[in-house]
C-alpha cells in the first residue's frame, strides 16, 4: 500500500474499547497503517473482559451515540438486532419512575437498542479488523510515550519495544497514565475537574421469558433526591436474558449476596424490579463495582498541548455511569476526530488544540446533566458548576412537568438523548409549559 499524505503514515490507538474502535474506524481511511494496542487478550465471543470492569454491568447507548456509530459503521443497528439486541422507543418501552410516579407511555419517535456492552464491542471489533489498514495487537501494555518536547513520536511497550507513530490516540480509559507520560516528555498535565459521587452497584443476569415485564421492555427507577439515593435498572440483552443493576449514590449500594440484592430491589419506590427478581431464574452470579468520582481532564485548556497526541473517551472524561453517557460521548468524539483530521493535514499543535476543544464541546452538555444530578445530593463534593442550584431546580420542574405534558416530555427526552440542544428546554413556550406542568404535579 502506498504511503498516505505527509505525516499520515502510522497512527497508533491505545485501547480497543468502544472509543478506540470508533477512533480506528475514523483513522483507517486517513492513514496508511493503523495499529490498535490493548493489554487484554480479547475474547472472540461477547463476554466481559478484565480491562473493562464495567462490562458486566448495564450500558446504555443514547440515541446520539447510536446514530454516530451507525454513521461510522453502516448497518450496525440491524446487525445488533439480528444478534439478539432489542430495539424500543424510550418513551413507550421504558418504564421510568421518578418523583413519585411512573411516567405515562408517550411515543417519542426515537429508537434505542438494548444489548450488553460485550456484544457491542465484539461487533465493532469485527468490523474494524475487516478494514485493510488496521491491525490489532493484544496482550500489549503501553508503558509510555516517546518523542521530544516538540512532538510525541509514538510509544513504548512494557517490554521496551519502541512503536513509532505519526499520531497517538489515547483511548486507554479512566486509568490512562497520560499525566505521567506527558510529564516525562516535558509537557504539562491537564487540570482535572472531579466530582465525588460514591456510586456503587451490583448486577445479575436473569433468564428472560415472555410476559416477565407486562407492558414494558425495560425498567429504570431513579431516586427523588435528596432523601432517596437508590437506583434500579432492568434492560433486555441478547440470548433471552435480563440484565438487572441495583445501586445508588453515597453508600446506598446493594447489600451482599442474594438477600442483599433482593432487599435493595424491595426498597425501591416502584415494585417492578422486585417482582421480576421473584419470578425470573438467575443466569449468572452477582457482580459488583464502585465508582467513586466523575473526572474530566481539561486537555482543551492546555496552553501547550502535545503535538501528535490526542486523548478520547474516558481518557478525557469518565462520567457517573448511572447516566449512560460514556459510550455515546466516545462515539461522538470519534466523529469529531474525523472532522479535525480533514481540516489539519499534520498532527501538530493546531490539530491537538482543535480536537480537544471539539471534545470539550461534546462533553459540556452531558457533564452538566450528570454533575447537576449528582449535586442534588448534599454528600456530593467537588467542582460545582456555576448556578447549579438554579439549574437543578429548573431541571426538577422539567422532569415533573414531563409527567403530564407531552411537549415538555419530548423536548426533555431529546436533550437527554443528546439529539437536541439544551436550548430546546429554555424557549419561552417550553418554559411556560414547564411552570404550568410543575404546578400541576405539585397539586397532584
Amino acid at each position: 500500500m502506498e504511503q498516505g499524505p505527509a505525516g499520515r503514515d502510522v497512527a497508533v490507538v491505545i485501547g480497543a474499547g468502544i472509543g478506540g474502535l470508533a477512533a480506528a474506524r475514523v483513522l483507517a481511511p486517513r492513514y496508511r497503517r493503523v495499529l490498535v494496542l490493548d493489554r487484554d487478550e480479547l475474547p472472540d465471543s461477547p463476554t466481559p473482559r478484565r480491562g473493562v470492569p464495567q462490562g458486566n454491568h448495564g450500558h446504555v447507548l443514547l440515541v446520539a451515540g447510536q446514530q454516530a456509530l451507525e454513521r461510522l459503521f453502516p448497518g450496525l443497528d440491524a446487525e445488533l438486532v439480528a444478534a439478539g439486541a432489542t430495539p424500543f422507543d424510550p418513551g413507550t418501552g421504558l418504564r421510568l419512575h421518578r418523583y413519585g410516579r411512573v411516567y405515562p407511555p408517550l411515543a417519542t419517535d426515537l429508537r434505542l437498542v438494548s444489548m450488553s456492552r460485550p456484544l457491542l464491542e465484539t461487533r465493532l471489533r469485527r468490523r474494524v479488523l475487516g478494514l485493510p489498514t488496521v491491525a490489532l495487537r493484544t496482550g500489549t501494555a503501553v508503558a509510555g510515550l516517546t518523542g521530544t518536547g516538540t512532538a510525541v513520536a509514538g510509544g513504548h511497550a512494557g517490554d521496551g519495544e519502541a512503536i513509532r507513530a505519526d499520531l497517538v490516540v489515547d483511548c486507554s480509559g479512566r486509568g490512562s497514565r497520560s499525566d505521567r507520560w506527558l510529564a516525562a516528555l516535558g509537557y504539562p498535565a491537564p487540570a482535572a475537574l472531579e466530582v465525588r459521587v460514591g456510586v456503587g452497584y451490583a448486577t445479575r443476569l436473569l433468564h428472560r421469558d415472555p410476559g416477565d415485564l407486562p407492558g414494558a421492555v425495560g425498567v429504570f427507577v431513579l431516586p427523588t433526591p435528596p432523601d432517596e439515593k437508590r437506583v434500579g435498572l432492568v434492560v433486555p440483552v441478547e440470548d433471552d436474558r435480563w440484565l438487572v443493576s441495583l445501586g445508588g449514590w453515597h453508600g446506598a449500594h446493594a447489600g451482599p449476596g442474594d438477600d442483599g440484592f433482593r432487599a435493595h430491589a424491595a426498597a425501591l419506590p416502584e415494585p417492578s424490579i422486585a417482582a421480576l427478581l421473584a419470578r425470573a431464574r438467575p443466569a449468572g452470579q452477582i457482580v459488583t463495582i464502585t465508582f467513586p468520582a466523575s473526572r474530566w481532564r481539561r486537555f482543551d485548556r492546555l496552553a501547550r498541548p502535545a503535538a501528535g497526541y490526542l486523548a478520547l473517551g474516558d481518557a478525557v472524561c469518565s462520567f457517573n455511569p448511572v447516566y449512560g453517557q460514556g459510550m455515546t460521548c466516545a462515539a461522538m468524539q470519534a466523529e469529531e476526530l474525523g472532522r479535525v483530521l480533514d481540516r489539519y493535514p499534520r498532527a501538530g499543535v493546531a490539530m491537538s488544540r482543535a480536537f480537544h476543544r471539539a471534545v470539550a464541546r461534546v462533553i459540556a452538555t452531558p457533564w452538566r446533566f450528570a454533575v447537576g444530578g449528582d449535586f442534588a445530593f448534599a454528600e456530593t463534593t467537588g467542582a460545582r458548576p456555576p448556578a447549579i442550584g438554579l439549574l437543578n431546580r429548573y431541571g426538577r420542574a422539567v422532569q415533573r412537568a414531563s409527567q403530564s405534558d407531552p411537549v415538555v416530555r419530548r423536548a426533555f427526552t431529546g436533550v437527554q438523548q443528546l439529539v437536541r440542544p439544551p436550548a430546546a428546554l429554555f424557549s419561552p413556550a417550553v418554559v411556560a409549559r414547564v411552570v404550568r406542568g410543575a404546578r400541576r404535579a405539585d397539586r397532584a
